[in-house]
């Protein structure tokens, strides 16, 4: 904003689509992604204790709800929280590719201007980065939470009942993938 009252310029619609591009905030799309994955991978340990603890599953279906609940959102966060991190560094790392073939694809249409041609490059850098940052974030998760729930309920809690062990070991797998997820990596 400048001094004396004067309104500060507006971004134009090509600022805008870059700052959301590279914000925290995901599309619907993805979100969908994220919450379905997450409550596949949070709702998998259920069988886990049913079929190898012997839980009785009625008797435990408020404590299987609500912890998969809790557990999905955590996991959603961590997915979220892991594309964040690695969108950039896949942007970097993908940018000299994903140049080389878009020029490679545009040189033939000579109507097109220098500025377009630019746009163009980079929303396929940021398309290629957010696809496999997605990915890469939904599977690194997904391994590391079952990892944990694996570890925990047959090594740390084996001495605690099969249900306090459920409860313990899938929200603390939860719990402990969202905080590291908010670390830099």
């Amino acid at each position: 904003m400048k001094s004396g009252g004067k309104q500060a310029k507006a971004f134009t619609k090509e600022e805008e689509l870059l700052l959301q591009d590279f914000s925290r905030n995901v599309s619907t799309k993805s979100s969908a992604l994220f919450y379905g994955n997450a409550f596949i991978v949070s709702a998998i340990p259920i069988w886990l204790f049913w079929r190898i603890h012997m839980i009785d599953l009625y008797s435990s279906l408020i404590s299987f709800i609500v912890v998969t609940i809790v557990s999905t959102y955590l996991v959603a966060l961590a997915y979220r929280n892991t594309k964040f991190v690695l969108k950039h560094k896949v942007a970097v790392k993908r940018e000299e590719a994903v140049t080389r073939e878009m020029t490679r694809k545009l040189a033939e249409d000579k109507k097109m201007s220098k500025k377009e041609k630019d746009e163009r490059i980079l929303w396929k850098k940021n398309e290629v980065a957010d696809y496999e940052a997605t990915t890469f974030s939904i599977f690194y998760n997904n391994a590391l939470f079952l990892a944990l729930v694996i570890f925990s309920s047959f090594y740390v809690l084996k001495t605690f009942t099969p249900a306090v062990n459920y409860i313990f070991s899938v929200g603390a797998a939860g719990a402990l993938l969202a905080l590291l997820s908010t670390g830099s990596q």
